[in-house]
């Protein structure tokens, strides 16, 4: 079986194409090598990518290319027909969707509409997507579950990833398509993104730089390893989405249909503060940090918190990983990787 993953070089995607290829499954990357941050990083993902593939029984081919470019996303569906698509590939960042959000409808609208179209046309299996925790918005019912409401989000990003899940449904409806969409909740670990908070607090806790601690360290996030999430995917990505036997129109359950969509979150169900997270990576750094306390940022929601029932009824999975076993092993990647600089 030949699996499709978008966004292959970027963080999410580089630790799933792996444990792929582990697996045996024959892999497809593409990753458009864009500059939201320094495409250096991607390239050394898709790098050890590539030496990890050499000694697996599985095949890695990759392709360069964007998936807002429709004949682009064709001519790689046609040359590879894939069985299954894994779609990670999105502009990511909740913060920069309040300075460019046309680069978000680029990628997250036009690109996902793309994706859709080619698995359509090349009778995909199923299509396995990320969605985001962001799109619980402005409910504050914790932990958040799917049968909650989210038509409230706080940021623009949030809004197109929303998108996605109903732009989905519509497929699944009218084309019988399988669809599953999975709720990240704030992943961490090696070869993360240097725009994120375990990236920024390690890099100037180890120089002796201060950090920006927003609301004060009070917020809370259900940090989530980020093999746990991979061992997750793949495990979704499995199970093709089926209809709901139960589903009523009278009363409608919003993570499921009448037609092969679902919808699942994807999180630790434990969530640490802000400050407890850094402390542990004051522990893992052996330093500590210079703290700038400053109020919330606009767009952020206080706090995450993920209710895994459902995903653990469907795949038996469960993450694995302690927070201070996930923050050791990423500040000592970090230290290896800048090492090597």
């Amino acid at each position: 079986m030949t699996l499709l993953i978008t966004g292959a070089a970027g963080f999410i995607g580089y630790h799933t194409a792996k444990r792929a290829l582990s697996a045996g499954l024959d892999v497809v990357g593409l990753d458009n090598f864009n500059d939201y941050y320094a495409p250096a990083l991607k390239h050394a993902r898709l790098r050890d990518l590539t030496r990890f593939a050499k000694t697996s029984r599985a095949k890695l081919s990759f392709e360069t290319a964007d998936v807002a470019q429709s004949d682009a996303v064709m001519d790689i569906f046609s040359t590879y027909k894939p069985a299954r698509v894994i779609h990670l590939a999105a502009q990511a960042g909740v913060r920069y969707s309040l300075e460019n959000p046309l680069a978000y409808v680029r990628s997250n609208i036009m690109g996902f509409t793309n994706i859709l179209e080619a698995c359509r046309l090349g009778a995909v299996e199923h299509l396995c997507y990320a969605s985001t925790s962001s799109v619980y918005g402005g409910n504050r019912e914790m932990p958040f579950a799917e049968a909650h409401g989210v038509n409230h989000p706080l940021q623009f990003y949030a809004a197109t990833k929303r998108a996605n899940e109903l732009m989905a449904h519509s497929y699944s409806h009218i084309y019988r398509l399988p669809t599953t969409g999975l709720r990240f909740f704030t992943v961490y670990g090696p070869w993360g993104r240097p725009d994120m908070a375990p990236w920024l607090f390690t890099k100037n806790i180890i120089e002796g730089a201060p950090i920006k601690v927003f609301n004060h360290g009070k917020h809370s996030r259900d940090f989530t390893y980020v093999e746990d999430i991979a061992e997750g995917l793949l495990r979704v990505n499995g199970l093709a989405a089926t209809p709901d036997p139960n589903w009523s129109a009278l009363s409608p359950n919003p993570n499921s249909s009448d037609a092969p969509f679902r919808l699942y979150n994807i999180g630790n169900g434990a969530p640490t503060s802000l400050s407890d997270f850094i402390a542990e990576i004051e522990r893992a750094t052996e330093k500590t940090a210079q703290k700038i306390l400053l109020p919330l940022q606009k767009g952020d929601v206080e706090d995450t918190f993920a209710d895994t029932h459902a995903l653990q009824a469907l795949t038996g999975y469960k993450p694995q990983t302690p927070l201070r076993d996930g923050v050791s092993v990423f500040v000592d990647w970090y230290k290896s990787y800048h090492a090597a600089d």
